[in-house]
């Protein structure tokens, strides 16, 4: 059954980083190291913060809501795509076929 595939075409050279996604980069990297300084520096250093279990509660509850919205807007996005609804947005698009 593998014989009967098309054979594969060859990869393309990787291209080279622009000027701007090395800048992104650099960014990315920095921001990085700050956060972890920030890290070391309130809890590794001995001056934990103290939080009641009411912040505890909002805490949680922030970050389980926060990621239900990320993956229901995510999901959003899909279905609409898949199911046609953004052609509606740009009727001269074509979308592509599928195999």
């Amino acid at each position: 059954m593998a014989d009967d595939l098309p054979p594969l075409a060859p990869k393309p050279p990787p291209e080279r980083l622009s000027g701007g996604a090395w800048l992104i980069i650099v960014f990315l990297v920095l921001l990085l190291i700050a956060s972890l300084a920030g890290f070391v520096s309130v809890f590794l250093v001995g001056r934990f913060p103290v939080i009641s279990m009411h912040g505890w509660i909002a805490m949680g509850l922030g970050t389980v809501l926060s990621l239900a919205l990320g993956f229901g807007l995510m999901w959003l996005s899909f279905y609409s795509s898949r199911h046609g609804f953004d052609d509606r947005a740009d009727p001269g698009r074509k979308r592509p076929e599928s195999h």
